[in-house]
């Protein structure tokens, strides 16, 4: 398998996925900063053009994040990372969906109409900067909410390390490369993220790509 990655939080995210699964795979870098992923010939990989994208021994492509780590959890399923039953997937991925909607969405949406403007407004459509602030107002009031929920635990859910976990880790993180803190009264989640900061797989976040 290869991993086509770059900057960002969804390519880092399944780089700890497979760390944290221990698969090792051939990884090629491409800098969005200056548009590598733009190309026609990226287009073929991914009509997209967004990274990550896991390419198959025999050529098939995976795009987004979340599908790519389905697929490494059916093929090498230990550790688990999705759910050891029915119920406990369920719960997983109604964590992992949620996180999607209401924090990544409006979390990356305002960082793109503000802090990185200069480099998406040529690329793709962004709302103003004044709705990229309440944007990520709203990601922040959702940051507290889970703050609440995460309590003293150590795990969003299912009493361990899984993908609901990770993505909140992971776009803390992202935040923190662009300048963005953790809202007041989310002590909970700095807890949270200062374990896991300890975590070998934690250290794709010290990689300057």
């Amino acid at each position: 398998m290869k991993l086509h990655s770059s900057l960002g939080p969804n390519p880092r995210l399944v780089r700890m996925f497979l760390i944290e699964k221990g698969i090792e795979v051939e990884r090629v870098h491409y800098d969005i900063i200056t548009g590598e992923n733009r190309s026609d010939e990226f287009a073929k990989k991914n009509v997209l053009q967004t990274l990550p994208v896991l390419e198959l021994d025999d050529g098939s492509l995976l795009t987004e994040s979340t599908a790519i780590c389905e697929y490494l959890e059916e093929t090498h399923p230990t550790p688990n990372m999705i759910g050891t039953s029915p119920e406990e997937r369920a719960e997983i991925r109604k964590w992992v969906r949620w996180f999607d909607q209401e924090i990544v969405v409006p979390m990356t949406m305002g960082f793109r109409a503000t802090g990185g403007r200069p480099m998406f407004e040529p690329r793709m459509p962004v709302v103003s900067e004044a709705a990229g602030a309440e944007l990520t107002e709203m990601a922040n009031e959702k940051w507290r909410w889970l703050d609440q929920q995460l309590g003293d635990r150590n795990h969003i859910c299912a009493d361990r390390f899984t993908l609901a976990c990770l993505i909140t880790f992971c776009f803390a993180n992202f935040g923190f490369t662009v300048g963005w803190k953790l809202p007041d009264g989310t002590d909970n989640l700095a807890r949270f993220i200062d374990m896991h900061n300890q975590r070998e797989s934690a250290k794709v976040w010290q990689d300057s790509e």
